[in-house]
């Protein structure tokens, strides 16, 4: 099993992945479907919080019920869960089938959630269900110029 490999965790076995990783555990979870640099400096950032990183990517299913596009995902989740899988900063990946990652947030118990600046924590069930066992709910400032929606409409011509 390679490094990449080891470093995607199923539904079974997250709870012992998680368990082994150093706290503070960051928690955050997305598409991440065409990785880009406002992606990379959003997951240096929040792995800065805290000692692991951990990322749940939302499985193509997941994708296509968010609304995103017809076109959407443009990588699938094996593909996506492994660059992610590559970054130094990310310790442990994670695919979810569900609209929201709550699930997955109770098996892994993170100590920090982590989302993007255009969310308000105070309003997702993430935050308050991270809240719930004393974690902290943060959101992270976007890089300008920099979104996946953006370059699809790029690639098309219509931006």
């Amino acid at each position: 099993m390679s490094l990449l490999e080891r470093k995607i965790a199923e539904r079974a076995q997250l709870a012992q992945a998680a368990a082994a990783l150093a706290r503070p555990l960051v928690f955050t979870n997305g598409v991440f479907d065409i990785l880009h640099r406002g992606h990379v400096t959003y997951l240096e950032h929040a792995r800065a919080l805290g000692a692991s990183l951990v990322v749940a990517v939302n499985s193509d299913r997941s994708v296509r019920q968010l609304g995103k596009g017809p076109e959407r995902p443009i990588h699938p989740e094996a593909d996506r869960a492994c660059v992610l899988a590559a970054l130094q900063a990310v310790n442990l990946v994670t695919i979810f089938d569900e609209s929201i990652p709550l699930p997955v947030l109770d098996v892994v118990r993170p100590d920090i959630y982590v989302k993007g600046g255009d969310y308000d924590m105070d309003k997702i069930d993430e935050a308050r269900l991270v809240r719930s066992w004393g974690g902290v709910a943060v959101a992270l400032p976007f890089v300008p110029g920099h979104s996946t929606t953006g370059t699809v409409q790029r690639m098309r011509g219509s931006a």
